[in-house]
């Protein structure tokens, strides 16, 4: 059975040691198995704290983030390269911390809409800092997700196939191509293909609606991305992601351009997620 998550945005915008206690008891009491914590700034988080959270309430962790436009794995230009690196070797390191096996997200390149694409230098940037950044968390059993996002949010990878090109160019096996259906319904032809062009090397699940609301209100076809879940055999972690101008994330809101006010109540937004993931899959699986 897949373990299921849920992002703390649904329940908090920082993460002090009120917002956590909450984040992670709320994540708990509506049964998920697993809180995504987003940390565009790693200094930010508390990680005893937050293990020892994570301990009481018995819940698992993964860690997210997408780099910035100073500080870039993908940039031509070396000093923003080697601050993209830190940023990324700082990331890593609050993921030891709390204890999460995961490190995804735009890991590759900054989140935010490119004037242009990306260059061959940049590239090559993209490529050594993701295979010097997998070296390191191999070494703590950590694995890295590179999370396939639209056009508006990278100009590296935009779909499936080429999440796949790049792992084979970093040519780490600790790397993993991290799919997520808000994305997919921009720029992949159906929900079933890329699971399939993916197969094993599909290694995480972000579930989230065309307008990023309530699951089943929008036009992602959730039925066929269970079903092509089901028929690859997945049993990575699915993770509910959600966005409303309710919860406010200062380093994370106005990247993903959250203006609207799609939900109130984050925990009846969670619990009918739950739900529906739940048995969406079932009835994927017969």
């Amino acid at each position: 059975m897949n373990k299921l998550g849920v992002h703390a945005l649904v329940w908090t915008g920082g993460w002090d040691e009120d917002e956590a206690r909450r984040a992670i008891a709320e994540t708990a009491r509506a049964g998920f198995d697993l809180i995504e914590l987003s940390v565009p700034v790693p200094s930010s988080v508390d990680t005893g704290m937050t293990r020892r959270l994570l301990d009481e309430h018995g819940l698992e962790v993964a860690c997210s983030l997408g780099l910035r436009f100073d500080a870039d794995i993908s940039s031509p230009d070396p000093e923003v390269a080697r601050r993209g690196a830190e940023l990324l070797d700082d990331a890593l390191s609050l993921a030891r911390g709390v204890g999460a096996g995961y490190l995804g997200g735009v890991i590759y390149s900054a989140l935010g809409k490119y004037p242009g694409p990306a260059t061959p230098q940049g590239r090559r940037n993209c490529v050594d800092g993701l295979a010097r950044l997998a070296e390191k968390a191999a070494a703590d059993g950590i694995t890295l997700g590179l999370e396939v996002v639209n056009r508006y949010e990278s100009n590296i990878l935009n779909t499936a196939e080429q999440a796949l090109e790049l792992i084979d160019e970093v040519g780490a096996d600790n790397v993993v191509v991290h799919l997520d259906t808000y994305h997919m319904n921009i720029e992949e032809p159906d929900f079933a293909a890329p699971v399939e062009t993916c197969g094993a090397r599909l290694g995480y699940v972000h579930i989230g609606e065309s307008h990023r609301g309530y699951l089943g209100t929008g036009t992602v076809d959730f039925p066929q991305f269970f079903a092509a879940l089901a028929r690859s055999g997945y049993d990575g972690v699915i993770t509910f992601e959600s966005f409303s101008s309710a919860v406010v994330s200062p380093a994370l809101s106005n990247d993903l351009a959250v203006w609207r006010n799609l939900w109130q109540d984050g925990a009846d937004l969670a619990r009918h997620a739950r739900e529906f993931i739940a048995s969406g899959l079932a009835a994927a699986r017969g």
